[in-house]
């Protein structure tokens, strides 16, 4: 059963807000360069905010949705099932920036003398990347003490506490029932204070956004032009036809899964960061009719695993730097650039700036590509990072659909009610209160 609400007024919208936040922050940066470029706290101070609520959103949504399990087996069930499709949607991914990167060639025609390049100037994330390496990263997911993983912040440590927990709750039985209403109730707190935290987006929004067009203005795009263009380009293919075929056989529309988040994506957009929107993900997906176990798991997982924006602008931007240095990679040498890079993409997972630390481990381990190249591209990187968060944060809103599906916990009537923007008498009350918020529909 559904019903309606009275239109929220246009000015009390949130997306309306962080769009007309976008467009004063773009102006000052032009208006105003350095006075532009000063405000990147404000972005800061707002991503900040949503990442100090990130740890607590996870372990809640996760440690109750398993709790409430009637059938343990199906955590299992449903990790399998996610690193499935994120395996193969992440490769996708990867041949899809390769092929555009052979075909549109973006890089030809530079001539660039790769002994005149600036290695100083990325050799802060070649030394995080250095680090980042697969047992690293693997031995990185079990936190130091219990409560650690809690106070860092990590997004898989929290997972992994909040999975063990859900578990030894659901096999502890009804003993364990005053801390499940414990946890149900700071869940509901957490959200509220999710909701009071994103009325500031707009002021991060405008902050961001102001610091980007003044520290780099548009010049440093105008030269690197065919690359960003060729980037965005196919992540839009990505996101319309590959994901939008995955939709169409799942049973919903991309374009109206797209316009159900446009709140989250002027967000991302506006900070350049997926994890600004990650607790409103999680919220609005559980809000769509996907189980909240399968949220818990999905979305968290996804944001270290399910990369796909991530995974285009890597092996595209690798063949660039190629391209431009006048570098020929023969057909073997691509797919070791594949390979590494289906590894690489996984053991930097997690990482702020991830998107040029992966390329920087993958450069470094594919002998023909010069690491000192990502100099080229470190001018016109904040500009590509934004679509790279985009596309991130679509593909896991997909991939939680989907997973949901396969597992039996979608509710496609209420999915097709959320799309089409009807509200739900049976939503929960945080949920409610988020969408009040939110100045949704």
């Amino acid at each position: 059963m559904t019903t309606t609400k009275t239109r929220t007024p246009l000015v009390r919208q949130l997306y309306f807000q962080v769009v007309v936040a976008i467009v004063l922050g773009v102006a000052l940066g032009f208006a105003a360069p350095e006075f532009a470029a000063s405000l990147k706290p404000l972005g800061d101070a707002f991503i900040k905010l949503v990442k100090m609520i990130i740890a607590p959103v996870i372990f809640l949504s996760v440690a109750t949705g398993i709790a409430h399990m009637a059938e343990i087996g199906s955590v299992g069930r449903v990790v399998g099932k996610a690193f499935a499709y994120f395996l193969t949607f992440s490769t996708l991914a990867l041949l899809l920036g390769l092929a555009v990167g052979n075909i549109v060639q973006p890089g030809t025609g530079l001539h660039i003398n790769v002994a005149e390049l600036d290695a100083t100037a990325v050799a802060d994330y070649v030394a995080k990347a250095h680090d980042s390496t697969i047992t690293g990263f693997l031995t990185n997911i079990i936190p130091a003490t219990f409560l650690g993983a809690l106070a860092d912040g990590e997004i898989l440590q929290v997972l992994f506490v909040a999975i063990l927990t859900g578990i030894a709750m659901s096999l502890v039985g009804p003993a364990a029932d005053p801390l499940r209403h414990i946890f149900d109730a700071a869940q509901t707190v957490v959200f509220r204070i999710v909701a009071i935290l994103m009325r500031a987006a707009p002021v991060g929004a405008f902050g961001a956004m102001a610091f980007t067009i003044g520290k780099f203005g548009v010049a440093a795009l105008a030269k690197l032009a065919l690359l960003v263009g060729s980037f965005y380009i196919t992540a839009l293919l990505f996101v319309f036809v590959v994901l939008g075929a995955v939709g169409w056989a799942a049973g919903f529309s991309i374009f109206k899964l797209v316009r159900y988040l446009k709140e989250e994506l002027l967000l991302v957009l506006g900070t350049s960061s997926s994890e600004s929107a990650l607790p409103a993900l999680m919220t609005k997906m559980e809000a769509a009719g996907c189980r909240p176990s399968v949220v818990g798991l999905v979305v968290p997982t996804g944001y270290s695993f399910n990369l796909d924006g991530t995974n285009i602008y890597m092996t595209l931007a690798a063949l660039f730097i190629a391209q431009a240095c006048d570098i020929h990679l023969s057909f073997g040498e691509q797919a070791l650039l594949l390979g590494v890079a289906m590894l690489t993409s996984k053991g930097a997972a997690g990482v702020t700036g991830a998107g040029f630390i992966t390329l920087a481990a993958t450069l470094q381990v594919v002998p023909s590509l010069p690491v000192a190249g990502m100099a080229l591209i470190l001018g016109v990187d904040r500009f590509m990072s934004e679509c790279r968060s985009l596309t991130n944060f679509i593909g896991n809103a997909v991939a939680t659909i989907v997973v949901a599906k396969w597992e039996g916990g979608l509710d496609s009537a209420r999915l097709t009610a959320a799309l089409d923007g009807r509200l739900h008498l049976a939503a929960p009350a945080f949920e409610t209160e988020l969408e009040a918020a939110l100045g949704q529909d």
